[in-house]
């Protein structure tokens, strides 16, 4: 028999678990285990009653507006913020998603290198950053008559250093996938299961986590980086980070990829300086999430 379980949705997990066991015994523990999460998930959106998704396109907001929708419809929208710290094609992947799934999307612009001190990029850049967005998306929501704003940060999101979680929690922004217990290779397997397109998106972070501590963020910097990700990308390369240290560019992909990159080096060094950067280096720890967080206490 062909049981695909993959592409099962809106079933409960309960109802699944005796096929499950019967035909993938060795899946039973995901279905078990998620299968309280999920309904927890469920059961907390609908208390709530009305959510403002912070929405950015990845993964995890993805899946968490995708949910909140499903159960609370027109009670739930999202709200988009964008900046020179996103990419264009971030924001026109959300715009492209709450339009395929008929989802209210509310957008605002904020220049955030004009926030404190944000442009020198201190360690608590991210704090200042959320605190600044989130009370903004508070506000909008506010003036929708929306109750609770909600974001997408996961249990394993506490596992490094991470400010922003400090000011969301300050703000007494809601956490449903924090809180319902979900990691982010359970939100994966979910989101592949509803048939999202981001199930297998890799991991992003805003441009400005490119950036070592103390160096100065600017425009044109940022549109090194982002210019320099693309063409790695363009290049089929999926998990990497382009980190930029002054005129260097020290590239971050999987150590699997090593011998991918060697036969285009020249084209990436050719490209990479037409992008500005002088110099080129390939980081041989391999890509890291939070590598320029080396030496900062977790908080």
């Amino acid at each position: 028999m062909n049981f695909e379980i993959d592409k099962i949705k809106k079933i409960s997990y309960k109802r699944l678990a005796p096929a499950v066991a019967y035909f993938f015994p060795e899946r039973i523990d995901f279905f078990m285990i998620v299968d309280e999460k999920f309904e927890n998930l469920k059961n907390y959106l609908r208390e709530l009653g009305n959510v403002a998704v912070a929405f950015s396109g990845g993964v995890d907001s993805t899946f968490l507006l995708k949910v909140s929708h499903d159960i609370l419809g027109d009670k739930a929208v999202a709200i988009t913020a964008t900046s020179e710290f996103f990419p264009e094609r971030e924001t026109e992947e959300t715009k492209n998603f709450c339009r395929s799934e008929n989802i209210k999307q509310i957008f605002f612009r904020e220049d955030i290198l004009k926030i404190g001190n944000i442009e020198y990029n201190p360690p608590n850049r991210c704090y200042t950053c959320k605190k600044n967005l989130f009370a903004k998306i508070l506000e909008i929501a506010a003036e929708n008559k929306i109750s609770h704003v909600i974001e997408g940060s996961n249990v394993d999101d506490t596992g490094d250093y991470r400010p922003g979680l400090k000011a969301i929690d300050e703000l007494e922004i809601k956490s449903p996938l924090r809180r319902a217990g979900l990691c982010k290779s359970e939100i994966r397997r979910l989101s592949k299961i509803l048939n999202l397109p981001t199930w297998d998106k890799p991991s992003f972070a805003c441009l400005a986590s490119r950036f070592v501590y103390g160096e100065k963020i600017t425009p044109e910097k940022l549109s090194s980086v982002e210019n320099a990700e693309d063409f790695l990308r363009k290049k089929k390369f999926k998990q990497f980070r382009v980190r930029i240290h002054d005129k260097l560019a020290r590239i971050e992909i999987l150590p699997e990829d090593f011998e991918k990159i060697l036969p285009i080096r020249e084209e990436i060094v050719k490209n990479f300086k037409n992008f500005g950067f002088d110099y080129v280096s390939l980081d041989l720890i391999g890509y890291k999430t939070g590598s320029m967080n080396v030496g900062i206490p977790k908080i």
